[in-house]
């Protein structure tokens, strides 16, 4: 048996007026996902738990079967992972956004207007985060990483503080206040000074001179968030004696990915955003259980920034493009495979247009075979056909051993 996860990040939503009363799953054009739908087992799913982050670290933790309340110790560190970083049991661990706020004279009267900053690359961002080196806290470390997501490292943190800290995801705080979200708790004075010296270095640094005579929104803020220690994940391996690949663009699933032991398949121009190599991705899964991985994990980004960005169209698109540009390659290619497939098509969370940040709303989830009928089938892929079948799992760890038949 092999098995291919297809997860759209933040692809669920709510229903909204411009498409009809539709959520932007009902009114994308996905035959494949509703193929999946109608001939496999479709029903709800729930992912994010009360108590932690309505976040895709939860979420996808959950997914793969990683009890959050044993396992979950924050966003940041699984993310240091990726980059294989040498995080210590002392350290703390923070995401250091390149964001876009409003030009005030003072930081605190200022407003989030970008969490990404229109989606800067990796060269910018390196180039940013290099001319930032100089106003470093004595001890702290930081490290680029992909576009606007970095790493702040603070070695030995938990010598010096008790680990109590307040700090706000910026795409949580989209056109609000900074000043009322600026870090709270032992050490925030350091994070806070950082963040206000940040944007001094930034505003007119030549990478965003560059953008804003292009048209594009300056990475003109350092904003630190998703704090946590060194997480200790169990090998996937190891729990369910089958061998995975990892495929992202973003560092949080490479994390994931390289802290339970799957193998990371580097896929050429991929993004995390609309513009990815969806195709490259889809294929690179093919290639993987071909090569003799029992397990592909591929993981597609561009929803959830859709759904942060408030963008009805795009995300339509995007979930098009999951549909035919990665599900699509996949179906076509299943005759290469020798063994029966399974495929697990899911969100993380939702991610409602309307919300421009991660929900706690059920999501939907069909699992389908090429050799074996499962059930109960639904009408098609979307939030509402798999309600009717009444099918919930609000124990979200399951689903992976459910779909594993482990």
């Amino acid at each position: 048996m092999k098995y291919i996860v297809i997860l759209g990040d933040g692809m669920g939503g709510r229903p909204i007026a411009s498409l009809g009363n539709k959520t932007t799953l009902e009114a994308a054009n996905t035959p494949h996902m509703d193929k999946l739908a109608r001939e496999g087992e479709c029903g709800l799913l729930k992912t994010l738990i009360e108590g932690y982050p309505m976040g895709s670290d939860v979420a996808n933790l959950t997914v793969l079967g990683y009890e959050p309340r044993k396992y979950y110790t924050g966003r940041s560190p699984l993310e240091a992972l990726d980059l294989s970083l040498d995080v210590g049991e002392k350290d703390l661990v923070f995401r250091a956004n390149l964001v876009n706020v409003s030009d005030t004279e003072k930081l605190e009267d200022a407003t989030m207007v970008d969490h990404s900053s229109d989606k800067i690359t990796d060269a910018e961002a390196a180039a940013l985060i290099e001319a930032l080196q100089p106003i470093l806290p004595e001890g702290m470390e930081l490290y680029a990483a992909a576009s606007y997501s970095n790493i702040l490292l603070w070695p030995a943190y938990l010598n010096q503080y008790d680990y109590k800290l307040d700090l706000m995801p910026p795409h949580d705080m989209l056109e609000k206040n900074v000043g009322e979200k600026l870090p709270k708790g032992n050490g925030a004075d350091k994070l806070t000074e950082l963040t206000k010296k940040s944007r001094e270095i930034l505003e007119n640094h030549p990478v965003n001179l560059a953008r804003k005579a292009k048209g594009l929104r300056a990475a003109n803020c350092l904003w630190m968030w998703g704090d946590g220690t060194r997480p200790m994940l169990d090998s996937f391996e190891g729990r369910f004696g089958i061998k995975a690949a990892m495929i992202t663009a973003v560092p949080l699933l490479g994390g994931i990915g390289f802290g339970t032991g799957m193998k990371k398949v580097k896929v050429e121009n991929v993004t995390g955003d609309i513009h990815t190599n969806f195709e490259g991705k889809a294929n690179a899964a093919i290639e993987a259980l071909k090569a003799g991985y029992d397990f592909a994990f591929v993981h597609m980004e561009a929803p959830d920034e859709c759904g942060h960005d408030g963008n009805v169209a795009e995300k339509v698109t995007s979930i098009e493009y999951v549909d035919r540009r990665a599900l699509g390659v996949i179906m076509d290619r299943l005759d290469e495979i020798e063994d029966e497939v399974r495929i697990l098509l899911l969100p993380d969370h939702a991610t409602p247009i309307e919300a421009r940040t991660h929900t706690s709303d059920l999501i939907p989830y069909a699992i389908w075979s090429n050799k074996t009928e499962l059930l109960p089938h639904a009408s098609a892929y979307s939030e509402k056909a798999a309600a009717e079948n009444g099918l919930l799992m609000p124990e979200g760890t399951k689903l992976i051993s459910h779909f594993l038949n482990k």
